[in-house]
């Protein structure tokens, strides 16, 4: 099926004038093409048919090579069609990460759809505002996953006018899901392999991601076909992997933008990938072991417990030379011990909005990997700027904003572009950091993060590195906690390390030899089993500030209020 440009009802985002001159900019620097996601498929099943993407889910799992997920992809092209869906209609996912998800995501692009996945914590509520918001025609759901039936979900949706179809994957709906609803078997029935053609412009909606943010309703982010394209062809440079010759172990849920990508990259660049059908770390030095996976990505929390895996379960993961890590904040000490392994893990920055700003490189000297998050990836730009948009030396703490070829379009609601962005196509990332002399990027915060106390700014991120460096603290989240007379104290949430205990002294003393103000010092320190996470492994601070108002929390020891520190 040839796959250009077509058109019909899809979403237009009305273009700034700016962002059409960087469109324009991209298109000659070759940044930008003219091939959407179908063609890109459809080329990589003749440069490379043998690609494979590996499932290990035990039942939905297996080996899929890019000529048979091309010939699949058409399969369920054509079975939406059969369901109505033109080009510009969205089609919503919430899929675990089962060998039918990929074919799902090329499928509804072949069609000229627009794929809007759903993480899988999102229940009935967050469900049908993003199904009402991107006015989904489809939704594509397993029967049962885990400990979700989907046809209670499914039941428990509402005001979605738009959606005329569900698909179930795996079974066979009979009468758990309402009578519209079509069984993924059928969808992609022998008789139907030859979709009909339509014509993509690159520069169209292609993908919504609804943002599994820590406050407010999801904000649904739009990128077109060359904005994410972009992304994932930068992708092989970015993990330090052997082209098509490595292997990528991807932890990362379906539904975050890590996980899309992760998905769509061998079908792009042919490097064979595993993807995990949840986090285990267990699990995942096992598939190390077995597929010798060169190269991997995730968060703090997946390289913690995967090096700590692979001492306890004895496997040998020595083929894991790279780590990329990000989607949080990043402990200096994590990347060192990391190192110590022989893993060179090296950090990077991004978002929904624009998922690869900077990024290191394995080869970056130690220093760099660990304690900076990278230079602004190829075609990138980045500037720090005070609150009045004026920018800052090198070395000065400000906002980030951001700009380049994987900047998304903007959001579903137009209404939340005026504050996103500066003159020029700025995107204002909320994040605080600074640029060092080589270029190099530090994020030290959320803006919203930062602690003030007694009028001074604590970037939580610094507290929670020298936490890090502790050897009995495994991870900390730190937060300020409301203080009548100082604003804000700092309150420090550990994850211990395994047969760990923590000394106040000993804290003190510690933050005391990192030379930094006795003001950084935690005032107050409380140790859980676990913190509360996005599925993209992000500590969700709402929740731990929300313990600290007195809502429901883990059984937690506070270990003392240290009184004030200065």
């Amino acid at each position: 099926m040839e796959d250009g440009a077509a058109r019909g009802a899809a979403p237009k985002v009305r273009q700034r004038p700016e962002h059409l001159a960087l469109r324009d900019r991209w298109r000659a620097e070759g940044r930008f093409g003219d091939r959407s996601f179908g063609a890109a498929l459809v080329a990589a099943a003749a440069d490379w048919p043998e690609a494979a993407i590996v499932f290990d889910d035990p039942e939905h799992g297996g080996r899929l090579t890019v000529a048979e997920l091309l010939a699949e992809s058409r399969r369920v092209a054509a079975g939406l069609q059969a369901l109505g869906v033109e080009p510009g209609d969205a089609v919503a996912i919430q899929a675990p990460n089962w060998i039918e998800l990929p074919a799902a995501y090329f499928g509804a692009l072949l069609a000229g759809a627009v794929v809007v996945p759903i993480v899988h914590i999102y229940g009935p509520a967050e469900m049908s505002y993003i199904i009402r918001d991107a006015e989904a025609k489809v939704l594509i759901v397993p029967g049962r996953w885990r400990s979700v039936d989907y046809a209670e979900r499914v039941a428990g949706l509402h005001d979605v006018p738009s959606l005329t179809n569900v698909v179930v994957i795996g079974e066979e709906p009979g009468g758990r899901f309402p009578a519209h609803a079509v069984a993924w078997s059928d969808l992609v029935s022998g008789d139907r392999t030859a979709p009909r053609e339509v014509e993509i412009d690159p520069d169209d909606v292609a993908v919504i991601i609804y943002t599994s943010g820590t406050t407010g309703s999801p904000k649904g982010v739009q990128h077109s076909h060359n904005t994410l394209l972009a992304e994932v062809r930068g992708v092989e440079a970015l993990s330090g992997s052997e082209g098509r010759e490595g292997v990528v172990l991807c932890p990362w849920p379906a539904g975050h933008v890590a996980g899309v990508i992760s998905i769509c990259r061998t079908a792009v660049t042919g490097a064979t990938t595993v993807i995990m059908s949840h986090w285990d770390p267990v699990k995942a030095v096992r598939l190390i072991e077995r597929y010798r996976c060169t190269s991997a990505s995730g968060a703090p929390v997946h390289l913690m417990a995967l090096m700590e895996a692979a001492r306890s379960e004895g496997c040998d993961i020595s083929s894991l030379r790279t780590f990329l890590v990000g989607a949080a904040n990043v402990p200096a000490a994590v990347v060192e011990q990391a190192d110590a392994a022989g893993i060179a893990a090296f950090r990077c920055y991004g978002s929904s909005e624009h998922p690869t700003v900077t990024c290191s490189r394995p080869d970056a000297p130690p220093h760099k990997r660990a304690r900076t998050d990278g230079p602004p990836r190829e075609g990138n730009e980045v500037r720090i700027v005070d609150p009045s948009g004026n920018d800052l030396p090198a070395g000065r703490v400000g906002e980030i904003v951001t700009r380049g070829p994987e900047l998304f379009l903007g959001y579903r609601d137009p209404r939340m572009n005026a504050e996103a962005f500066l003159p020029g196509g700025w995107y204002r990332t909320g994040d605080a950091g600074f640029l060092d002399e080589d270029g190099y990027l530090t994020v030290t915060d959320r803006i919203k993060d930062i602690i003030i106390r007694g009028g001074e700014n604590i970037a939580s991120k610094e507290v929670e590195d020298i936490l890090a460096e502790h050897p009995a603290v495994a991870e900390a989240a730190v937060v300020g906690q409301p203080e009548a007379r100082l604003g804000e104290r700092v309150t420090a949430f550990v994850r211990l390390a395994e047969g760990g205990s923590l000394d106040l002294a000993e804290v003190r003393e510690h933050f005391r030899k990192a030379g930094v103000a006795r003001q950084k010092t935690p005032e107050r320190i409380i140790v859980v089993a676990d913190l509360p996470r996005t599925p993209s492994g992000k500590v969700r601070k709402v929740d731990l500030r929300g313990w600290l108002r007195g809502g429901d929390g883990p059984g937690c020891t506070v270990l003392s209020d240290t009184g004030e520190v200065g």
